[in-house]
């Protein structure tokens, strides 16, 4: 009579390891009391999603703030959907928004105790565990072929029952160790099943951190715990992984859900403890077409990707801010009172979050981004802006590694201040907003038509900027420097105040506002600028009187 371990034998001849070994090799981690453990475990199959960035924050933030562990465990036993370098560039892009785990995989090396972090490493380990499995009976070998499981599906249709491999329908789950033993060495392609125990009619009770409890149907199914080419499912893999690599708390987006049964049930027949769960809320985007809510889509939403932030030049804090105020609703209000500063003190907490999805909301983002980037100074801003747009931008990288200091000067542009502005939300669109300082990009706006207002003809704009240019210094303070402007202005018939202009517009040519908005013009070609002074101030005395000089000779013509 063949037994379960002659089956296990005949499929695993050479795995030794008992789970026991593996138990000692990987011990309980020696933390202090409260210490979660945490992970994030990614596939290498394409981008980064803003929704995985957004669980990987919430796991690193929970490990942390427990003096806990956060460590990334490459999921890539699905060889198929796999694509070359995928995983490297997601933990570069993690790396980006200081999302760095204390362990794990990194992208070129791995690094820890409780490794490999790459699955398809571990094979050894899982091979242990299924042995373990078909020697006590919870596991066999099933030798359905395609036909034969779509047959199954078929009848199940007509019968209008739950479709899947299970009960009646489990073709091989009860024919005898003798069948099976022959069909192995017979070189039969065979799958690894878990043998459920389980009725989906039974209700059976879990906890969520997030959720609380609440009661879901239990898993009937037999899933397959390893394929024919000898790699794990994914239902079993990070069973095992989480087991051995001591994770406390499996933080994952809501649609695992549904197969936390089976998860359970696994954990439940090799007699390990659960971890806790918590499934985070979807991110979800108002369909523009319909007005409802969606999932952020890959497919349909340049946002869904991390490397659209990346590429558009976000500042990666004001990203991480932003999600954090989807996360906690409390922490906005927070961070508001803490000056946008020290956002690692937050306490974060999981049975804070919401459990509908959240709208991504870019006009908060950029909100954050603003903020964040009024905090930075000429120096931080220059360093960050190089590095982007020597990867990004060539355009705006040409003018940066051509003159820095004239980068760094128009970008400080009242900065220094109390309220500095925040009119800068990402560098991808930088060059458009601080173009005019540029002399071949201020050609070309002028090119376009310069918008004068036309109470003045082409002769008081003349008489207006020789004067400017003939009497008007920036080697000056900014308080003298405008007095200077309205003695101009006073000398060719501007008011020198709004109120004087309002009490009688008809003995004036124009007010001081006027005065100054032909020379913003002139020395911008748009109608808003930054604080006129500054401007001068960076464009130089040369360059100022070189852009007059050009505008009157286009007003002459």
């Amino acid at each position: 009579m063949i037994t379960n371990k002659q089956i296990a034998d005949a499929i695993f001849p050479n795995i030794t390891l008992t789970i026991e070994d593996l138990e000692k090799k990987y011990p309980l981690r020696n933390l202090v009391a409260g210490a979660e453990v945490t992970r994030f475990a990614p596939s290498p199959t394409g981008f980064l999603h803003t929704g995985s960035l957004f669980t990987s924050m919430i796991c690193r933030k929970v490990a942390t703030q427990s003096n806990g562990v956060f460590f990334i465990r490459l999921e890539d036993t699905d060889m198929k959907r796999e694509i070359a370098g995928s995983g490297e560039r997601l933990i570069e892009q993690l790396k980006i928004f200081d999302v760095v785990p204390d362990e794990g995989y990194f992208g070129d090396y791995e690094e820890g105790n409780y490794g490999p972090y790459i699955q398809s490493k571990r094979s050894e380990i899982y091979h242990t565990v299924i042995k373990y499995l078909l020697e006590i009976g919870l596991a066999y070998p099933c030798f359905c072929t395609p036909e034969e499981v779509e047959a199954i599906r078929e009848e199940q249709e007509k019968l209008k029952v739950n479709p899947g491999y299970y009960g009646q329908f489990a073709k091989y789950r009860n024919i005898s160790n003798e069948e099976r033993y022959q069909r192995i060495i017979n070189g039969e392609r065979y799958v690894v099943r878990f043998r459920s125990e389980g009725n989906h009619e039974n209700k059976i009770k879990v906890t969520d951190l997030i959720r609380g409890e609440f009661e879901i149907a239990e898993n009937d199914q037999d899933i397959v715990i390893c394929k024919s080419d000898g790699l794990p499912t994914y239902h079993f893999a990070h069973v095992v992984d989480d087991h051995f690599m001591r994770t406390t708390t499996v933080i994952r987006g809501e649609e695992w859900v549904a197969s936390l049964p089976i998860h359970v049930q696994i954990f439940d027949a090799i007699g390990w403890n659960k971890p806790n769960y918590a499934h985070l809320p979807v991110i979800m985007k108002l369909d523009e077409n319909t007005g409802n809510k969606r999932k952020l889509s890959k497919r349909l939403d340049s946002e869904a990707a991390v490397s659209y932030f990346i590429e558009d030049g976000y500042y990666p804090k004001a990203l991480i801010m932003y999600l954090m105020t989807i996360a906690n609703s409390n922490f906005e209000e927070w961070i508001l009172k803490n000056n946008f500063e020290h956002m690692e003190d937050f306490i974060f907490n999981l049975n804070k979050m919401s459990l509908d999805g959240a709208l991504f909301d870019m006009g908060k983002l950029n909100f954050f981004a603003r903020e964040l980037f009024a905090k930075l100074n000429k120096d931080e801003i220059t360093l960050f802006a190089k590095h982007y747009a020597d990867k990004y931008a060539p355009e705006l990288a040409k003018r940066i590694n051509y003159n820095p200091h004239y980068f760094a000067e128009i970008m400080n542009i009242d900065r220094e201040k109390i309220n500095p502005r925040k009119d800068y939300e990402k560098f991808g669109n930088v060059l458009d907003i601080i173009g005019y300082f540029y002399q071949d990009l201020y050609e070309a706006e002028v090119a376009k038509g310069l918008p004068f207002n036309d109470r003045f003809t082409k002769e008081d704009l003349i008489e207006a900027l020789v004067a400017i240019k003939n009497n008007l210094s920036c080697e000056q303070d900014e308080q003298a420097w405008f007095n200077s402007l309205k003695e101009i202005g006073a000398k060719l018939n501007y008011a020198t105040n709004t109120k004087e202009y309002k009490a009688n517009p008809a003995a004036y040519k124009g007010n001081i506002g006027d005065l100054a908005e032909i020379l913003r013009i002139t020395l911008t070609a748009r109608k808003n600028a930054p604080n006129l002074y500054s401007v001068m101030k960076v464009l130089g005395k040369d360059e100022s009187d070189r852009r007059i000089n050009h505008v009157c000779s286009l007003l002459v013509k």
